[in-house]
Protein backbone atom coordinates (compact mmCIF):
# COMPACT_ATOMS: atom_id res chain seq x y z
CA UNK A 1 0.00 0.00 0.00
CA UNK A 2 1.54 3.48 -0.87
CA UNK A 3 1.75 5.61 2.15
CA UNK A 4 -1.63 7.11 2.99
CA UNK A 5 -1.68 10.98 4.73
CA UNK A 6 -3.22 12.56 6.89
CA UNK A 7 -3.90 15.37 4.21
CA UNK A 8 -3.53 15.91 0.83
CA UNK A 9 -5.40 19.09 -0.84
CA UNK A 10 -7.01 19.12 -4.16
CA UNK A 11 -7.27 22.19 -6.42
CA UNK A 12 -8.94 22.11 -9.50
CA UNK A 13 -5.51 23.55 -11.44
CA UNK A 14 -6.98 24.38 -14.72
CA UNK A 15 -9.49 26.25 -13.39
CA UNK A 16 -7.16 28.25 -10.41
CA UNK A 17 -4.70 28.77 -13.27
CA UNK A 18 -7.68 30.51 -14.97
CA UNK A 19 -8.60 32.61 -12.23
CA UNK A 20 -4.86 33.35 -11.26
CA UNK A 21 -3.93 34.54 -14.89
CA UNK A 22 -6.71 36.85 -14.64
CA UNK A 23 -4.48 38.86 -12.01
CA UNK A 24 -1.44 38.23 -13.92
CA UNK A 25 -2.89 39.94 -17.07
CA UNK A 26 -4.36 42.79 -15.07
CA UNK A 27 -1.10 43.38 -13.33
CA UNK A 28 -2.74 43.26 -10.02
CA UNK A 29 -1.79 40.48 -7.44
CA UNK A 30 -2.53 41.95 -4.35
CA UNK A 31 -5.15 43.58 -2.12
CA UNK A 32 -7.73 44.37 -4.87
CA UNK A 33 -10.13 43.28 -6.95
CA UNK A 34 -10.10 39.47 -6.37
CA UNK A 35 -10.12 39.71 -2.67
CA UNK A 36 -13.55 42.10 -3.01
CA UNK A 37 -14.74 39.30 -5.21
CA UNK A 38 -13.95 36.66 -3.07
CA UNK A 39 -15.42 38.51 -0.04
CA UNK A 40 -18.89 39.18 -1.72
CA UNK A 41 -18.69 35.19 -2.94
CA UNK A 42 -18.39 34.70 0.85
CA UNK A 43 -20.74 36.54 2.41
CA UNK A 44 -23.05 35.07 -0.38
CA UNK A 45 -22.13 31.59 1.03
CA UNK A 46 -22.49 32.54 4.23
CA UNK A 47 -25.10 34.48 4.79
CA UNK A 48 -22.72 37.02 7.29
CA UNK A 49 -23.20 40.62 6.70
CA UNK A 50 -19.24 41.40 6.53
CA UNK A 51 -16.20 39.74 5.55
CA UNK A 52 -12.60 40.83 5.25
CA UNK A 53 -10.26 38.39 3.43
CA UNK A 54 -6.40 38.32 4.99
CA UNK A 55 -3.32 36.46 4.72
CA UNK A 56 -4.00 34.00 7.43
CA UNK A 57 -6.89 32.97 10.33
CA UNK A 58 -4.31 33.83 12.73
CA UNK A 59 -3.70 37.03 11.52
CA UNK A 60 -7.59 37.12 11.67
CA UNK A 61 -8.04 35.99 15.55
CA UNK A 62 -4.88 38.57 16.39
CA UNK A 63 -7.26 41.35 14.83
CA UNK A 64 -10.40 39.80 16.40
CA UNK A 65 -8.75 40.59 19.77
CA UNK A 66 -7.36 43.81 19.15
CA UNK A 67 -11.13 45.44 17.79
CA UNK A 68 -13.07 43.95 21.23
CA UNK A 69 -10.20 45.52 23.47
CA UNK A 70 -10.12 48.87 21.92
CA UNK A 71 -13.70 49.15 21.18
CA UNK A 72 -15.26 48.10 24.43
CA UNK A 73 -11.99 49.36 26.48
CA UNK A 74 -10.60 46.36 28.15
CA UNK A 75 -8.20 46.78 30.57
CA UNK A 76 -4.36 44.78 30.00
CA UNK A 77 -4.85 41.71 32.34
CA UNK A 78 -8.20 41.54 31.87
CA UNK A 79 -9.47 37.48 31.12
CA UNK A 80 -10.69 35.82 27.80
CA UNK A 81 -12.29 31.95 28.56
CA UNK A 82 -10.53 29.76 26.06
CA UNK A 83 -9.58 26.46 25.15
CA UNK A 84 -6.51 24.66 25.96
CA UNK A 85 -7.09 21.91 23.01
CA UNK A 86 -6.51 24.27 19.60
CA UNK A 87 -3.81 25.35 17.98
CA UNK A 88 -1.68 28.12 19.59
CA UNK A 89 -2.49 30.73 17.25
CA UNK A 90 -6.03 31.45 18.85
CA UNK A 91 -4.32 31.45 22.54
CA UNK A 92 -1.30 33.96 21.28
CA UNK A 93 -3.89 36.49 20.18
CA UNK A 94 -4.73 36.69 23.58
CA UNK A 95 -1.55 37.18 24.77
CA UNK A 96 -0.70 39.75 22.15
CA UNK A 97 -2.73 42.12 23.36
CA UNK A 98 -1.89 41.74 26.93
CA UNK A 99 -5.17 40.18 28.15
CA UNK A 100 -5.28 36.23 30.06
CA UNK A 101 -6.17 33.32 28.88
CA UNK A 102 -8.22 31.80 31.15
CA UNK A 103 -8.39 27.91 30.00
CA UNK A 104 -11.83 25.81 30.68
CA UNK A 105 -12.34 22.14 30.06
CA UNK A 106 -13.83 20.88 27.32
CA UNK A 107 -16.61 18.17 26.44
CA UNK A 108 -17.31 15.12 24.42
CA UNK A 109 -16.52 16.87 21.29
CA UNK A 110 -13.43 18.55 22.35
CA UNK A 111 -15.08 21.98 22.36
CA UNK A 112 -15.67 23.83 25.49
CA UNK A 113 -17.90 22.55 27.86
CA UNK A 114 -20.77 24.66 29.17
CA UNK A 115 -20.33 23.67 32.92
CA UNK A 116 -16.64 24.56 32.96
CA UNK A 117 -17.30 28.02 31.07
CA UNK A 118 -19.62 28.75 33.51
CA UNK A 119 -17.29 28.23 36.86
CA UNK A 120 -14.57 30.03 35.59
CA UNK A 121 -16.38 33.63 35.13
CA UNK A 122 -15.15 36.06 37.05
CA UNK A 123 -15.32 39.84 37.31
CA UNK A 124 -12.49 40.19 34.96
CA UNK A 125 -14.12 38.35 32.68
CA UNK A 126 -14.70 40.11 28.94
CA UNK A 127 -15.06 37.30 26.26
CA UNK A 128 -14.87 33.84 24.90
CA UNK A 129 -13.08 32.15 22.25
CA UNK A 130 -15.16 29.36 20.98
CA UNK A 131 -12.91 26.67 18.79
CA UNK A 132 -15.05 24.47 16.46
CA UNK A 133 -12.81 21.80 16.73
CA UNK A 134 -12.72 19.22 13.35
CA UNK A 135 -15.87 21.66 12.05
CA UNK A 136 -18.06 20.73 15.35
CA UNK A 137 -20.29 22.89 16.89
CA UNK A 138 -20.23 21.11 20.05
CA UNK A 139 -22.56 22.76 22.36
CA UNK A 140 -22.21 26.35 20.92
CA UNK A 141 -25.80 27.37 21.36
CA UNK A 142 -25.52 27.15 25.50
CA UNK A 143 -21.84 29.02 25.31
CA UNK A 144 -24.05 31.98 23.13
CA UNK A 145 -26.53 31.84 26.01
CA UNK A 146 -23.66 32.24 28.64
CA UNK A 147 -22.46 35.09 26.78
CA UNK A 148 -25.63 36.97 26.22
CA UNK A 149 -26.02 36.18 30.31
CA UNK A 150 -23.00 37.62 31.50
CA UNK A 151 -22.63 40.90 28.85
CA UNK A 152 -19.61 38.70 26.95
CA UNK A 153 -18.09 38.61 23.83
CA UNK A 154 -18.05 35.62 21.75
CA UNK A 155 -15.19 35.21 19.39
CA UNK A 156 -15.27 31.85 17.01
CA UNK A 157 -12.72 30.12 15.40
CA UNK A 158 -14.15 28.79 12.70
CA UNK A 159 -10.81 27.65 10.99
CA UNK A 160 -12.13 23.86 10.64
CA UNK A 161 -15.53 25.12 10.08
CA UNK A 162 -15.77 26.26 5.95
CA UNK A 163 -19.41 24.81 5.18
CA UNK A 164 -20.10 23.75 8.67
CA UNK A 165 -24.34 24.31 9.08
CA UNK A 166 -26.99 24.30 11.58
CA UNK A 167 -29.02 20.66 11.01
CA UNK A 168 -32.10 22.42 11.74
CA UNK A 169 -32.03 25.56 9.20
CA UNK A 170 -29.20 24.82 7.15
CA UNK A 171 -28.11 28.50 8.00
CA UNK A 172 -23.87 28.53 7.69
CA UNK A 173 -22.38 29.05 11.31
CA UNK A 174 -20.76 32.47 12.19
CA UNK A 175 -23.86 34.81 13.08
CA UNK A 176 -23.95 34.21 16.98
CA UNK A 177 -20.61 35.43 17.70
CA UNK A 178 -19.39 38.97 17.11
CA UNK A 179 -16.58 38.20 15.39
CA UNK A 180 -16.31 34.44 13.73
CA UNK A 181 -12.70 33.72 11.53
CA UNK A 182 -12.11 31.08 8.86
CA UNK A 183 -8.92 29.61 7.44
CA UNK A 184 -8.32 28.95 3.70
CA UNK A 185 -4.57 27.34 4.72
CA UNK A 186 -3.17 24.68 2.21
CA UNK A 187 -4.58 21.78 4.00
CA UNK A 188 -7.96 23.17 5.10
CA UNK A 189 -11.23 22.45 3.43
CA UNK A 190 -10.64 25.51 1.47
CA UNK A 191 -7.48 25.40 0.61
CA UNK A 192 -5.45 28.25 -0.85
CA UNK A 193 -1.65 28.63 -0.10
CA UNK A 194 -2.43 30.71 3.11
CA UNK A 195 -5.41 33.17 4.01
CA UNK A 196 -7.99 33.79 6.37
CA UNK A 197 -11.58 35.75 6.69
CA UNK A 198 -12.85 37.65 10.06
CA UNK A 199 -16.47 38.00 9.84
CA UNK A 200 -17.19 40.80 11.76
CA UNK A 201 -21.23 41.35 13.26
CA UNK A 202 -21.01 44.93 13.52
CA UNK A 203 -20.05 47.40 10.51
CA UNK A 204 -18.52 49.42 12.49
CA UNK A 205 -15.63 46.73 13.35
CA UNK A 206 -15.67 45.94 9.27
CA UNK A 207 -14.85 49.15 8.90
CA UNK A 208 -12.30 49.39 11.57
CA UNK A 209 -10.38 45.93 10.69
CA UNK A 210 -9.75 46.76 7.46
CA UNK A 211 -7.87 49.55 8.68
CA UNK A 212 -5.54 47.70 11.06
CA UNK A 213 -5.20 44.86 8.14
CA UNK A 214 -3.25 48.01 6.88
CA UNK A 215 -1.43 49.49 8.83
CA UNK A 216 -4.09 51.74 10.67
CA UNK A 217 -4.35 53.67 6.80
CA UNK A 218 -7.94 54.91 5.79
CA UNK A 219 -8.10 54.10 2.19
CA UNK A 220 -6.49 51.27 0.33
CA UNK A 221 -4.49 51.69 -2.54
CA UNK A 222 -7.21 49.32 -4.73
CA UNK A 223 -9.60 52.23 -3.23
CA UNK A 224 -7.96 54.70 -3.83
CA UNK A 225 -6.86 53.06 -7.60
CA UNK A 226 -10.71 53.18 -7.89
CA UNK A 227 -11.57 56.43 -6.77
CA UNK A 228 -11.92 59.27 -9.34
CA UNK A 229 -10.42 62.85 -8.41
CA UNK A 230 -7.24 64.79 -8.58
CA UNK A 231 -7.22 63.59 -4.18
CA UNK A 232 -6.91 59.81 -5.25
CA UNK A 233 -3.14 59.14 -3.85
CA UNK A 234 -4.38 61.35 -0.76
CA UNK A 235 -5.43 59.00 2.56
CA UNK A 236 -4.72 59.57 6.78
CA UNK A 237 -3.16 57.19 8.92
CA UNK A 238 -5.71 56.93 11.82
CA UNK A 239 -3.90 54.83 13.86
CA UNK A 240 -0.79 52.01 13.84
CA UNK A 241 -1.84 48.67 12.04
CA UNK A 242 -0.10 45.47 10.28
CA UNK A 243 0.43 44.16 7.14
CA UNK A 244 -2.06 41.82 7.54
CA UNK A 245 -4.18 42.07 4.05
CA UNK A 246 -4.71 39.14 1.57
CA UNK A 247 -3.61 39.17 -1.74
CA UNK A 248 -5.86 38.21 -5.34
CA UNK A 249 -3.76 35.11 -6.06
CA UNK A 250 -4.92 33.52 -2.94
CA UNK A 251 -8.13 34.68 -3.63
CA UNK A 252 -8.30 33.67 -7.21
CA UNK A 253 -7.33 30.49 -5.80
CA UNK A 254 -10.34 30.45 -2.77
CA UNK A 255 -12.55 31.68 -5.24
CA UNK A 256 -12.20 28.02 -7.16
CA UNK A 257 -11.57 25.94 -4.22
CA UNK A 258 -15.61 27.46 -2.77
CA UNK A 259 -17.49 26.63 -6.30
CA UNK A 260 -17.13 22.74 -4.91
CA UNK A 261 -17.02 23.31 -0.98
CA UNK A 262 -20.03 21.86 -1.08
CA UNK A 263 -19.48 18.54 -2.54
CA UNK A 264 -16.07 18.67 -1.43
CA UNK A 265 -17.87 18.95 2.13
CA UNK A 266 -20.16 15.83 1.84
CA UNK A 267 -17.21 13.66 0.27
CA UNK A 268 -15.58 14.43 3.94
CA UNK A 269 -18.99 13.21 5.37
CA UNK A 270 -19.06 10.47 3.13
CA UNK A 271 -15.37 9.10 4.23
CA UNK A 272 -16.34 9.67 7.80
CA UNK A 273 -19.51 7.48 7.72
CA UNK A 274 -17.14 4.76 6.16
CA UNK A 275 -15.06 5.15 9.41
CA UNK A 276 -17.79 4.93 11.48
CA UNK A 277 -19.16 1.83 9.61
CA UNK A 278 -15.69 0.20 10.25
CA UNK A 279 -14.47 1.36 13.79
CA UNK A 280 -18.34 1.06 15.41
CA UNK A 281 -17.88 -2.24 16.88
CA UNK A 282 -14.12 -2.20 18.49
CA UNK A 283 -14.67 -1.02 21.64
CA UNK A 284 -11.05 0.07 22.63
CA UNK A 285 -11.43 2.90 20.25
CA UNK A 286 -13.64 5.57 20.95
CA UNK A 287 -14.87 8.13 17.92
CA UNK A 288 -14.97 11.81 18.92
CA UNK A 289 -19.00 12.48 18.23
CA UNK A 290 -19.71 15.14 15.84
CA UNK A 291 -23.16 17.42 17.69
CA UNK A 292 -26.73 16.26 16.13
CA UNK A 293 -26.97 19.84 15.90
CA UNK A 294 -24.93 20.23 12.98
CA UNK A 295 -23.59 19.36 9.42
CA UNK A 296 -20.27 19.74 9.86
CA UNK A 297 -17.64 20.16 7.31
CA UNK A 298 -15.99 16.96 8.77
CA UNK A 299 -12.12 18.72 8.87
CA UNK A 300 -11.03 15.84 11.07
CA UNK A 301 -11.96 12.48 12.29
CA UNK A 302 -10.89 12.09 15.66
CA UNK A 303 -10.37 9.12 17.90
CA UNK A 304 -9.25 8.39 20.96
CA UNK A 305 -7.08 5.33 22.13
CA UNK A 306 -4.92 4.25 24.91
CA UNK A 307 -1.24 4.09 24.69
CA UNK A 308 -1.54 6.25 21.40
CA UNK A 309 2.13 7.08 20.69
CA UNK A 310 2.70 3.42 20.18
CA UNK A 311 -0.18 3.26 17.95
CA UNK A 312 0.46 6.02 16.11
CA UNK A 313 4.01 4.60 16.08
CA UNK A 314 2.59 1.15 14.60
CA UNK A 315 0.06 3.08 12.26
CA UNK A 316 3.30 4.70 10.43
CA UNK A 317 4.91 1.28 10.03
CA UNK A 318 1.77 -0.06 7.92
CA UNK A 319 2.58 3.08 6.15
CA UNK A 320 -0.45 5.00 7.03
CA UNK A 321 0.49 8.93 8.75
CA UNK A 322 -2.24 9.68 10.97
CA UNK A 323 -1.80 13.45 13.17
CA UNK A 324 -2.98 14.84 16.59
CA UNK A 325 -4.98 17.58 16.70
CA UNK A 326 -4.27 19.01 19.07
CA UNK A 327 -1.72 19.04 22.03
CA UNK A 328 -3.40 20.77 25.45
CA UNK A 329 -1.66 23.94 25.27
CA UNK A 330 -1.29 24.11 29.00
CA UNK A 331 1.80 21.54 28.11
CA UNK A 332 3.59 23.91 26.75
CA UNK A 333 5.89 26.02 27.95
CA UNK A 334 4.23 29.22 28.44
CA UNK A 335 1.11 28.30 29.41
CA UNK A 336 2.31 25.52 32.26
CA UNK A 337 0.86 28.19 34.72
CA UNK A 338 -2.85 26.40 33.93
CA UNK A 339 -1.55 22.87 34.08
CA UNK A 340 -3.82 20.24 35.68
CA UNK A 341 -6.63 22.25 35.59
CA UNK A 342 -8.57 21.13 32.80
CA UNK A 343 -8.09 17.43 33.35
CA UNK A 344 -10.55 16.20 30.39
CA UNK A 345 -8.29 18.27 27.42
CA UNK A 346 -5.54 16.76 29.10
CA UNK A 347 -7.06 12.89 28.95
CA UNK A 348 -7.80 13.82 25.40
CA UNK A 349 -4.09 15.07 24.28
CA UNK A 350 -2.93 11.85 25.28
CA UNK A 351 -5.22 9.94 23.56
CA UNK A 352 -6.76 11.67 20.01
CA UNK A 353 -5.63 10.70 16.54
CA UNK A 354 -6.97 12.20 13.27
CA UNK A 355 -6.78 9.77 11.05
CA UNK A 356 -6.40 10.24 7.02
CA UNK A 357 -9.09 12.43 5.63
CA UNK A 358 -8.77 14.06 2.18
CA UNK A 359 -10.67 13.78 -0.97
CA UNK A 360 -8.05 11.12 -2.75
CA UNK A 361 -9.03 8.91 -0.08
CA UNK A 362 -10.64 5.58 -1.72
CA UNK A 363 -12.51 3.21 0.52
CA UNK A 364 -10.78 0.41 -0.04
CA UNK A 365 -7.62 2.73 1.91
CA UNK A 366 -10.39 3.74 4.44
CA UNK A 367 -10.69 -0.12 4.84
CA UNK A 368 -6.73 -0.83 5.04
CA UNK A 369 -6.43 2.07 7.83
CA UNK A 370 -9.61 0.38 9.87
CA UNK A 371 -8.28 -2.92 9.62
CA UNK A 372 -4.70 -1.69 10.53
CA UNK A 373 -5.78 0.35 13.38
CA UNK A 374 -8.34 -2.52 14.66
CA UNK A 375 -5.62 -5.18 14.78
CA UNK A 376 -3.23 -2.59 16.31
CA UNK A 377 -5.56 -1.71 19.15
CA UNK A 378 -6.39 -5.52 19.76
CA UNK A 379 -2.38 -6.27 20.34
CA UNK A 380 -1.94 -3.58 22.49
Amino acid sequence: MDPIQLFVPTFRIDETLDEIRVCLEKGWTGLGFKTVEFEEAWKAYTGLPHAHFLNSATAALHLAVILLKEQNAWQDGSEVITTPMTFVSTNHSILHEKLSPVFADVDETLCLDPDSVQDHITPKTRAVMFVGIGGNTGHLHEIVNICQENNLKLILDASHMAGTRWADTGRHIGSEADITIFSFQAVKNLPTGDSGMICCRDIILDQEVRKWSWLGINKDTYARTASQGAYKWHYDVEHTGFKYNGNAIMAAMALVSLKYLEQDNAFRRQICSWYDLMLKDTPQIRRIPMSPDCISSRHLYQIAVERRDEVMLALNQANIYPGVHYRDNTLYHMYAHAQETCPRSLEASEQIISLPLHLRLTYNQVEYICNNLKQIVGES
